[in-house]
């Protein structure tokens, strides 16, 4: 039987690793064959390096579309196995790279408008993906923004809600995520990386920059309601199942969230993750926000309580909200529901049609 860890893993997280692209077999394959939490990422990087195996016959084929589809799921499949992980750093550090290539390797046979930017921070670089719409001559775009521990390499598919309707993409890792998380901690102050990745987006004509929309899940749900408050350049955010205070709900939290938050904040101990998990607080902030802003969770949320983010709603001056009764953190669990909503209330508020 999997330990402890796997079990809790699986309960909160399966969905969503099925929403954002692992496919179900590889989950069943990867499970049974792992027994402890110090073997979940080297059973998932056996997984994700079968996938990558196939994308290269794939590819030495002549069979792009194939090749690239591969590459996705290996990606994701290495995303998640180091996702929450911190056993060994240095291994995730490798499965963060290798996600971030095989991802790049994906879309340049998925989505040939898929581009790479590294964003100048006053602390170092961030990193960010770009892909426009097909036929799109200057779209509006909208900036996704990833949770605890969660990357732009899991937002393939949450992407795509998106382009299908008009609008590019740029999923960010900012501090304390993903690649940039390598280098840079979490920070309160999430506005540190989106107002550079806008000011560097403001020198593209191939964008409408009079039309922008922030989007984020989990923490992320947390980062881009605080981003926007500080960002007049916005004209619409949309928060998933996030915290109003991410510290309030410190000791309910799963232990390997605890453990994550305090390795990638740069705390020293569990207590200082703690006092660092209270500043990432939105009192005050959120009725600075002047845009129309969607607050979307399910009641099942047993990471972040769906009246946290209710809260946000309500201290937001056109704030929305609205709760799935049988979703889960993130409405993971019931993507054909919120993914669509979601996409369909940002395309009405940023003028798009069709």
């Amino acid at each position: 039987m999997p330990d402890a860890a796997i079990e809790t893993a699986l309960a909160h997280w399966a969905p969503r690793l099925i929403q954002n692209g692992v496919d179900y077999n590889d989950l069943m394959a990867t499970v049974a064959r792992t027994r402890t939490w110090a073997d979940w990422l080297p059973e998932w990087n056996r997984t994700a390096d079968e996938q990558a195996e196939f994308a290269r016959e794939a590819d030495a084929a002549g069979h792009r579309l194939t090749a690239g589809q591969a590459w996705r799921r290996a990606s994701v499949n290495r995303h998640f196995g180091k996702f929450v992980w911190m056993v060994d750093q240095d291994l995730a550090a490798e499965a963060t790279r290798r996600s971030v290539q095989e991802t790049m390797t994906a879309l340049a046979r998925l989505d040939p408008s898929g581009e790479r930017l590294e964003v100048s921070l006053r602390d170092g670089t961030a990193y960010a993906n770009l892909r426009r719409p097909p036929g799109a001559v200057r779209p509006p775009y909208v900036v996704i923004i990833p949770g605890l521990d969660s990357t732009k390499e899991e937002f393939f598919y949450f992407e795509q809600s998106f382009l299908d309707r008009g609008m590019a993409t740029v999923s960010l890792d900012g501090p304390g995520q993903g690649e940039t998380g390598l280098a840079l901690p979490i920070s309160a102050e999430y506005e540190v990386a989106v107002t550079p990745l806008l000011d560097l987006l403001a020198t593209r004509t191939d964008l409408d920059h009079g039309r922008i929309g922030v989007a984020g899940v989990s923490l992320g749900g947390y980062y881009a309601p605080r981003a926007v408050a500080h960002e007049p350049r916005v004209a619409a955010v949309a928060g998933i199942s996030g915290p109003f205070r991410f510290g309030d709900m410190w000791d309910d939290l799963p232990p390997m969230t605890r453990q994550t938050f305090v390795v990638k904040s740069g705390a020293r101990d569990d207590e200082e993750g703690r006092r660092l998990a209270l500043t990432l607080d939105l009192t005050g902030v959120c009725r600075n926000i002047a845009v129309p802003a969607l607050y979307v969770t399910g009641k099942l949320d047993r990471l972040i309580p769906w009246q946290q983010t209710q809260r946000q709603a309500d201290e937001t001056p056109n704030g929305k909200f609205v709760l799935f009764p049988d979703g889960n953190h993130g409405v993971s669990n019931l993507p054909s529901k919120a993914r669509p909503m979601i996409a369909d209330w940002m395309a009405d508020q940023l003028g798009v049609t069709g």
